[in-house]
């Protein structure tokens, strides 16, 4: 069992180690990338640092992007707030659409071309914050971090840094913006 576990960690490091000096950086080094490609972007934002006591967003295509975190991890624009009292429940199951940009493609204001499922059948869900589910935990906690302040169906964009997004992902070191809307099971 011990070396089991050994073994599983051993190929993690190896995985991260191997991943992130392929173009000959440290994992220091690209996370220190994905540092300037997020303030790239959120220069050209309105930034809050602090989520509004009463949970009263701006909203529109203008709104602010709030810090959703102490680490600066996360970062949410809300498009549309959403019915309230519309709420998540624990361990509720909930279907997203989303559209995503990686963030190290932003230049002079235009986002590169996304990806997701926004345009497609394929559905993409979690049961919120159980994550002990492969399916919940392999969207990363940053996905669902804006039910924990919105109704179910809002609409928000989210700047999501690498360790908050998808955990195949993390060692990527790639910052993404998703617009993500959510819904209940039909």
């Amino acid at each position: 069992m011990k070396i089991s576990r050994f073994a599983a960690l051993a190929a993690l490091i190896i995985t991260i180690v191997c991943t992130s000096c392929n173009d000959g950086k440290s994992y220091a080094q690209l996370l220190n990338e994905e540092d300037l490609y997020v303030n790239n972007f959120l220069a050209d934002q309105k930034i809050v640092l602090d989520i509004p006591a009463d949970t009263i967003f701006e909203t529109g295509p203008d709104a602010p992007y709030y810090r959703l975190d102490d680490d600066a991890m996360v970062y949410m624009q809300v498009i549309n707030p959403g019915t309230p009292g519309n709420m998540v429940e624990n361990d509720e199951q909930i279907y997203f659409r989303y559209t995503r940009y990686a963030l190290s493609g932003y230049s002079d204001g235009a986002l590169p071309s996304g990806e997701g499922n926004n345009l497609t059948l394929v559905s993409a869900w979690f049961r919120y914050n159980n994550y002990q589910l492969q399916s919940s935990y392999t969207w990363g906690p940053g996905v669902q971090l804006p039910l924990a302040y919105l109704p179910v169906d809002c609409e928000v964009n989210v700047v999501i840094k690498s360790q908050m997004g998808p955990t195949d992902e993390t060692a990527n070191v790639q910052p993404y913006l998703w617009k993500l809307t959510y819904q209940r099971k039909q």
